[in-house]
């Protein structure tokens, strides 16, 4: 991993609202992903919370994208959703064993893990968790209930080399921590107003002076999202 390194992009990509903002309006759904990566160099894939990826899915993926290109990887949610951490260590091993053929075509990105808003803190469940994650997995945790933003939590996560996912949303804010040796952040407004990207730029320069930087804006009914992420990639030279 090259540090300092900037990936950009939204959580997901087969929207065909998009047309024609962002995809050509003649484009075919087949060719989505190969267009997104012709202009964002990464993406959040919201898919493996519900499903565990096939190898021919994965298969496809890569080729659709060029080499540096990355997939941050949400985790199952039987994972983060039904076990809540407790006695995953199994259900982990097996999930991120599905990603192989990501992690060998060097196109896997960190996997998130998050948490549902009614899960409060547990630091010793969550230090448990964390001891029992396999070395170099590269982790963000998005912690949704404000109980979690505490020492003793960024502590755990600095221990095992795991981001606070610095998340956004009309909701909650998590605290600006850096946990990790590289940055996960999830913004997540509903939109955002010139001045408000200015400043997301300057902080993502900020990071990426530190170590890697993970950014995904909103997706879904309409392009913006894709739209700020390509300006984002373009206003932060040395990307």
């Amino acid at each position: 991993m090259s540090a300092g390194k900037i990936y950009a992009g939204t959580s997901g990509w087969a929207y065909t609202s998009w047309k024609p903002k962002f995809y050509p309006a003649k484009l075919s759904s087949k060719k989505f992903l190969e267009y997104y990566a012709s202009r964002l160099n990464s993406v959040e894939v919201n898919y493996t919370f519900r499903a565990i990826p096939t190898e021919k899915l994965l298969s496809g993926w890569i080729a659709a994208t060029p080499p540096e290109f990355k997939f941050a990887i949400k985790a199952h949610q039987r994972i983060t959703h039904f076990k809540r951490l407790r006695d995953a260590a199994g259900a982990t091993a097996e999930f991120l064993d599905a990603l192989q053929p990501l992690r060998k075509a060097k196109k896997l990105g960190p996997v998130l893990f998050q948490l549902r808003e009614s899960f409060k803190c547990d630091v010793p469940l969550l230090n448990n968790f964390l001891k029992t994650l396999p070395r170099g997995t590269q982790a963000a945790f998005e912690f949704r209930n404000v109980s979690w933003f505490r020492d003793e939590v960024y502590d755990a996560l600095r221990k095992a080399n795991v981001a606070l996912c610095q998340a956004e949303s009309d909701d909650i804010e998590t605290p600006n921590v850096v946990t990790a040796d590289f940055s996960y952040l999830r913004l997540r407004k509903e939109s955002y107003s010139p001045k408000a990207r200015a400043e997301i730029t300057k902080k993502v320069a900020g990071l990426a002076a530190k170590g890697e930087v993970f950014a995904y804006f909103k997706h879904e009914d309409t392009p913006e999202g894709a739209l700020y992420a390509e300006s984002l990639l373009k206003e932060i030279p040395k990307h």
